[in-house]
């Protein structure tokens, strides 16, 4: 088989243009700086709709939101309204997608997206397809129940501890999420287009509203800092939850926001510190974008952040309230310029998305250079 130019790529995820997740958040930037580069031809699919200015195409595939299936129990395979959702979106993925017109698939769903993409074949070939862990490594290398079933021709690992788990078992690849420091930056704020009082300490959550992002363990936290006000960015099911713990907790100090994501640049540059109470993110946009805001960041303390962050955040054990109201109150002094600087430059060397993209492309090159000269791995066994 000839290698064929340019390298198409399809990535294929149900939330794509329907909301700003961090896997959706990654995967549209990824696709956007990827389909600039010469001899690249980049396709998404997911159920949102197309939109003007993009330099990839755009396939609608549409499937029923997942909040639409939380009453329903949890069994064998459908596990969750996640997996619902996927199968919903799997059943356009099916009639649209066509293996033939792609060199390198790419998704981070499983199990139905996963399934199509590492099995169709058309006319003798597959495509290679890529796995990125943007949610979680728990399927990779899973040998019990469905997970068994998992397969991918390379693995992109958003952190260093899946790296070092998974890179023995399957082609594979370290690449973080990125952010563009020309959009999330530091600058002036406008306290009061949120809202917001000008003179107090300003503690940001941006958060998915989902137990394990911990942001009740958040508010308690922050509410022991004395005269600090929290803004909590984002939606879920645990709205409900959330703005009760508040408003008991933290009373007008406390304020829970939805924000479209083109004005999220300006709510981090009306902050004073960043908070992240997370124990097993993958590889957290929100946290990134504040970083390249020059926010000093209070995470928990582990080899991934350590990894991520270096010597530029304040990482405690977030299991300790005290711990994580420690850490506020030391990161609120850390606002200087060399502070915000240092910051900078931790993003400028190793999270912009231009060379997380050349990352990917190169891993991509390499994975269909290997399908080129072994063109029976086109097609599963």
């Amino acid at each position: 088989m000839e290698a064929r130019s340019p390298l198409r790529v399809l990535f294929a995820l149900p939330g794509l243009h329907r909301v700003a997740r961090g896997a959706e958040v990654a995967f549209e930037s990824i696709a956007e700086e990827l389909a600039q580069r010469p001899g690249v031809d980049v396709t998404l699919m997911g159920s949102g709709q197309g939109r003007e200015g993009h330099a990839y195409r755009f396939i609608h595939s549409g499937c029923v939101d997942r909040g639409r299936f939380g009453w329903l129990p949890s069994v064998p395979l459908m596990r969750s309204a996640n997996v619902w959702e996927e199968l919903t979106f799997a059943a356009g993925l099916m009639r649209r997608y066509r293996p033939a017109d792609f060199d390198v698939t790419v998704s981070c769903s499983y199990p139905f997206v996963n399934w199509i993409l590492s099995r169709r074949h058309q006319a003798g070939y597959r495509p290679r397809h890529v796995h990125v862990t943007q949610n979680g490594d728990w399927h990779v290398g899973n040998h019990r129940r469905e997970y068994q079933y998992f397969r991918c021709d390379g693995l992109v690992c958003t952190n260093n501890d899946y790296f070092e788990l998974h890179h023995r078992d399957q082609p594979t690849t370290l690449i973080p999420n990125g952010v563009d420091p020309d959009v999330f930056q530091p600058g002036p704020a406008n306290r009061s287009e949120f809202g917001l009082d000008d003179k107090a300490s300003v503690v940001l959550m941006v958060s998915a509203l989902i137990p394990s992002k911990r942001v009740a363990e958040g508010v308690a936290s922050v509410a022991r800092v004395p005269g600090a006000h929290l803004v909590v960015a984002g939606d879920g099911p645990e709205r409900g939850t959330i703005e009760r713990v508040g408003r008991e907790l933290m009373e007008s100090r406390f304020h829970r926001l939805s924000v479209a994501r083109e004005r999220m640049p300006a709510l981090y540059r009306c902050a004073d510190v960043f908070l992240h109470m997370s124990k097993d993110e993958p590889s957290s946009n929100a946290c990134i974008e504040a970083l390249a805001s020059g926010l000093p960041i209070v995470a928990h303390d582990r080899k991934v952040t350590r990894w991520t962050f270096e010597d530029q955040a304040v990482l405690v054990d977030t299991d300790e309230n005290h711990a994580v109201t420690n850490g506020i109150e030391q990161a609120l002094m850390l606002n200087q310029d060399e502070h915000v600087q240092g910051r900078r430059k931790l993003v400028l060397r190793r999270f912009v998305w231009s060379s997380i993209v050349d990352q990917y492309l190169a891993f991509f090159r390499t994975l269909v250079a290997a399908q080129v000269s072994a063109p029976d791995a086109a097609v599963p066994t």
